[in-house]
């Protein structure tokens, strides 16, 4: 059972540690670091204890910053950095809107650790869509080249941003270098060797939004998340632009999940670690209204692979309340019991027993991006 949680919001990166009490979930707010500073993405590397906060300075830039003594202080290392565009090449363009794509980090959007196997491996997901390895901790950083420079990705675009950019990044724990992305909007990718070449595994998947012609077309999918089951992980699900996806066989085919209620838009998904039929949403009205069906808030939760869902409205607001939650705001503990999630209206709730019931942890936090057991 994990006794910390790390809320990176708009202002600040925020713990929380149990309490020992039902009260809020079992959690308090223990302190904040980055006050005041936008914190898109933050990772505990588990195998050696390392933080790694991502921050977003606007004017200033993407920063990246490790701690190695559970945030008591910080040191700050490399961002990634993209290639040049290469002489004469033209720059790339939104394939609608026209709109120049500049080789220049915006945020990192995703930061994942390693296989058991590989000290000192995270990855890094950036808008626009790099991804980017690093062996040392941070210290430096290497772009997977084929799925940067794919013919493919002219016709990527934003889900939500300009350009497109990759959310999810899947490392399998039997197998450290079959790597799986996310891509708003670009679909699933997979790679076999480590992040040198890739292959694009979005089959089943479709986008409504799409002329039909191109409804099925895989390099168009708006995954909005990608999770796997930790000790079933050829068993994935996918929240997309336009419903909910899953796949059992390792990426290779997606079945759409039919009869969801409330709505099946949304951004986050979480898995039960052991129980690869065991998935929580939270939806929402999609496109530009983006907020809680009717004014209440509910997840959605369930236990036999999408047959059928529940609806968990215990301890949630069920009036007047207009929260959504982003892509990686959703966070699941070890054993599948505790769940925590935070909303756009600065909300944080937490659950002991699967979602059955809820508690409000705080409802005074800046907007929340992401949420990480610790």
């Amino acid at each position: 059972m994990s006794d910390r949680c790390l809320v990176g919001t708009r202002k600040g990166l925020f713990y929380l540690e149990r309490n020992g009490k039902w009260n809020g979930g079992g959690w308090h707010i223990a302190r904040v670091d980055f006050l005041g500073d936008n914190v898109p993405m933050v990772l505990h590397d588990p195998r050696d204890g390392a933080l790694y906060a991502a921050l977003s300075h606007g004017h200033f830039g993407a920063k990246l910053h490790r701690s190695d003594d559970s945030g008591k202080s910080w040191t700050e290392v490399a961002v990634p950095e993209y290639p040049p565009l290469p002489d004469g090449a033209e720059p790339w363009k939104h394939p609608y809107s026209g709109k120049i794509i500049e080789w220049k980090l915006q945020m990192i959007w995703e930061l994942t650790a390693g296989g058991a196997d590989e000290s000192g491996v995270i990855w890094a997901g950036t808008l626009p869509g790099g991804l980017f390895r690093s062996t040392d901790r941070g210290a430096s950083w290497t772009m997977s080249r084929d799925l940067w420079f794919r013919k493919e990705r002219e016709q990527w675009f934003g889900g939500g941003f300009d350009a497109a950019g990759i959310h999810s990044v899947i490392v399998d724990p039997r197998n450290s270098r079959r790597i799986t992305v996310g891509i708003s909007c670009g679909g699933a990718w997979q790679s076999d060797d480590g992040g040198e070449t890739w292959n694009i595994r979005s089959k089943g998947m479709f986008a409504a939004y799409m002329p039909p012609e191109q409804k099925y077309e895989e390099n168009a999918q708006d995954p909005h998340i990608v999770v796997a089951c930790k000790h079933s992980p050829d068993a994935m699900w996918t929240q997309h632009h336009n419903g909910i996806f899953r796949t059992l066989d390792g990426c290779k085919s997606w079945t759409h999940v039919d009869h969801v209620p409330v709505s099946d838009f949304g951004f986050c998904c979480a898995v039960h670690p052991n129980e690869p039929d065991t998935a929580w949403f939270v939806p929402g009205l999609k496109d530009e209204k983006r907020y809680a069906v009717d004014g209440k808030l509910v997840v959605n939760r369930t236990r036999d692979g999408g047959a059928s869902f529940e609806e968990l409205r215990d301890g949630l607001p069920q009036e007047h309340a207009y929260d959504i939650v982003f892509r990686h705001a959703l966070a699941i503990d070890d054993t599948g019991d505790s769940l925590v999630f935070g909303t756009t209206t600065g909300s944080v709730f937490a659950t002991k027993n699967q979602g059955d019931s809820w508690a409000c942890v705080s409802n005074h936090l800046p907007p929340v991006y992401c949420v990480r057991f610790a």
